[in-house]
C-alpha cells in the first residue's frame, strides 16, 4: 500500500507551475540618453546601438521611450513599438529590431517626419534584457508597463548603464 501511495504522488501533475529558474540571462537596464535619430536612404530614420557582449538566445530586448516627466520628474516610459496620432491625421512610429548583437531604433511615419524634430531630437530611451520564458505557465507580466516589468524580474533600476 505505501509503495501505491508514493508511486500514485509521484504522477501527480501538481507541480506543472513550477517556475523554471533561467541561469544564463540577467535581466539588465541600459540607457540610450539624449540622441538624435540619423536618416539614411536604406533604414530611414534610426538610433544603432551595438551590445558590449552578444545576448544569449533566451534574451529578450524590451524598448521603452521617454513619453514624458511627472511633476516629481519622474520619468514617463513608454513601450514600443509605439504609434503617436496626430490631431491632422498624421501618425509618427516608434519601432526596433534586435539581434544577439545590436538593436535598432525606427522611427517613421505618414508623413515627412523631418518637420516634427521634437520627435526625432534628443530622445531617450530605456532597454530592458529579459529572459524569453520567464518561468510557470501562468506567468504574467505587462511588458507594455515599465514599472511592472522591473517589478517581476526584480530588476534594480537605480544601476542603469548607457548603451
Amino acid at each position: 500500500m505505501a509503495i501505491f501511495t508514493i508511486t500514485a504522488v509521484s504522477c501527480d501533475n501538481r507541480n506543472d507551475d513550477v517556475i523554471v529558474q533561467d541561469n544564463d540571462t540577467y535581466s539588465v537596464v541600459l540607457d540610450i540618453n539624449n540622441v538624435n535619430f540619423s536618416y539614411n536612404a536604406e533604414d530611414g530614420y534610426n538610433i544603432s546601438r551595438s551590445f558590449t557582449k552578444p545576448l544569449f538566445n533566451s534574451d529578450v530586448v524590451l524598448i521603452y521611450r521617454k513619453a514624458d516627466s511627472t511633476t516629481d520628474g519622474s520619468p514617463v516610459w513608454q513601450s514600443i513599438p509605439r504609434t503617436l496620432y496626430f490631431a491632422d491625421g498624421k501618425e509618427l512610429d516608434y519601432d526596433f529590431d534586435f539581434s544577439k548583437n545590436d538593436i535598432m531604433i525606427y522611427a517613421n511615419g505618414n508623413y515627412d517626419i523631418s518637420t516634427t524634430p521634437t520627435y526625432l531630437n534628443n530622445q531617450t530611451f530605456r532597454v530592458v534584457l529579459v529572459p524569453a520564458s520567464p518561468g510557470g505557465k501562468n506567468v504574467s507580466v505587462d511588458y507594455s508597463d515599465y514599472d511592472s516589468v522591473i517589478k517581476y524580474f526584480k530588476i534594480d533600476d537605480s544601476k542603469i548603464k548607457n548603451l
